[in-house]
């Protein structure tokens, strides 16, 4: 972080004179404020035994919205000057037009700052960091004489925000994000697969470089490479299927999580559109977002339309009990905020968006799930997929995934593809373990050409009849 503390209101704007643009702007209409930013990030990638690139951005500027029932006004600008703020407040108002409205109630409620106010790479040189991925490429390298290529990564950002309500209110967060992640592959008989592992949150990143730590995500990506490399063709066919803990809870994300934002549910484009207080999934089934969590790669201490995040409970036992919300959908809908208000940077507008999404465990022990297993696959790691918000329909990609045949885990599989529907799968859900977990952190969501850092989670799961495509027999 840069020494002098972000304060737009009072270094480069004045308040007042930004506040009186702003409630001009903001006239006859619903809601709005002015979103302030400075940020940077610098990321260094080490691959082939050197170093292969490196980069750092920094961006400053400011949003201003108004919003008037549907209608969004939004402009913004690289200068924090009066006379851009002035500038855009024109603009918006043009998108507007003449409105008759009362501006809604403030956000409410404490914000407590769920992370350290710091620049994750304070302290660590740039020196130091490349040493550390050099080292990083000796040590998987001599972990295993198969090991061909090491890939490995590191990253740190930081975002500060102030947000400006026309009616006065001022709230500010610091956002810090450090990530290191670790990619290897690996040669026999003129074969070749990969592996990888890595993760990291609002953390220092000297967390993330302690020798235990990375040491464990090059075993891990080795391990992956390695298991990959005796794998047999995928099988194809419709069967059941065993989810492990934690990063598959991306399916989640994905297929279901999406369809319970809500301004895909005030539009009717998603499969759960119309069906609050319905089933919605299987008996003992509870989807939470929570943005609350310290630390978390997905939470903020407040959201970006200046709401404070909450433990939101979606899908209860079941029943559907809530979506996610912004500012503009919450009205709409007649319901209250969910603090879910984000967006990517103050060049985009904020929308309803997840921060961590995960399910709650059950009483099942993973294996006893993986004992009742006939003839399935137990899929540990996912890679890319692809979803259709409107019906949930997804096709994951197995990173990491095992045949079973009565009850025993055999050879692992390549291949393998999941091919379902978010809503089916919920319904189809047999059984549920007690070792939910959330992801290492690395999860990234886009939506609608916006981007955000999220997390997922997931106890072990047991989905009865989902697709799979391969490429062999079963």
């Amino acid at each position: 972080m840069t020494n002098d503390p972000f304060r737009p209101f009072e270094t480069s704007l004045d308040k007042d004179a930004a506040l009186a643009v702003l409630r001009d702007a903001t006239n006859g209409a619903d809601d709005g404020e002015i979103f302030a930013e400075r940020s940077h990030a610098e990321t260094l990638v080490f691959d082939d035994n050197r170093l292969r690139g490196s980069s750092y951005t920094a961006s400053q500027g400011f949003g201003l919205r108004a919003v008037a029932g549907e209608v969004t006004g939004y402009a913004h600008s690289t200068e924090l000057t009066l006379t851009s703020l002035r500038r855009a407040a024109e603009t918006v108002r043009l998108a507007l037009g003449n409105g008759g409205r009362e501006l809604a109630l403030p956000p409410t409620g404490p914000v407590t700052q769920l992370y350290a106010p710091v620049d994750p790479a304070e302290g660590i040189g740039i020196a130091q960091r490349i040493d550390l991925l050099r080292e990083i490429d000796a040590y998987a390298r001599a972990k295993d004489p198969r090991v061909v290529q090491v890939s490995a990564s590191m990253s740190t950002s930081l975002q500060e925000v102030a947000i400006l309500r026309p009616e006065g209110g001022l709230v500010t967060d610091i956002r810090p994000m450090a990530r290191l992640n670790v990619a290897v592959i690996v040669e026999d008989n003129a074969r070749r697969e990969s592996g990888g592992a890595g993760g990291g949150g609002r953390i220092p990143l000297v967390s993330l470089i302690e020798p235990a730590h990375w040491k464990a995500q090059v075993d891990e990506a080795l391990r992956i490479a390695l298991v990959n490399l005796r794998a047999e063709p995928a099988p194809a066919g419709v069967m059941d299927i065993v989810l492990g803990p934690g990063w598959p809870g991306i399916l989640l994300h994905e297929a279901v999580g999406h369809g319970l934002e809500g301004d895909f549910n005030r539009k009717g484009h998603s499969a759960f559109a119309g069906l609050m207080g319905q089933r919605v999934a299987a008996p003992g089934v509870t989807v939470i977002d929570d943005g609350t969590i310290p630390d978390r790669r997905g939470s903020i201490s407040v959201d970006d339309e200046g709401t404070p995040p909450g433990r939101n409970v979606l899908i209860d036992d079941g029943i559907l009990v809530g979506y996610l919300q912004d500012r503009q959908n919450a009205r709409l809908m007649g319901v209250e905020p969910t603090g879910n208000g984000r967006r990517e940077s103050y060049a985009h507008a904020p929308m309803p968006r997840m921060t961590n999404t995960f399910m709650l465990g059950g009483d099942v022990a993973p294996d006893a799930m993986v004992a009742d297993l006939k003839d399935g696959i137990y899929a540990v790691g996912f890679g890319g997929g692809q979803v259709d918000i409107t019906n949930g329909k997804f096709v994951f990609s197995c990173t990491e995934a095992y045949r079973v045949r009565n009850g025993v885990i055999q050879t692992p599989i390549r291949g393998a593809t999941l091919i379902g529907d978010g809503a089916t799968a919920l319904q189809q859900i047999r059984a549920i373990g007690n070792d939910m977990a959330l992801d290492p952190g690395m999860g990234t969501c886009g939506k609608q050409g916006q981007w955000v850092p999220v997390g997922v989670g997931l106890p072990t799961l047991m989905i009865g009849g989902l697709t799979v495509g391969g490429s062999a027999s079963r």
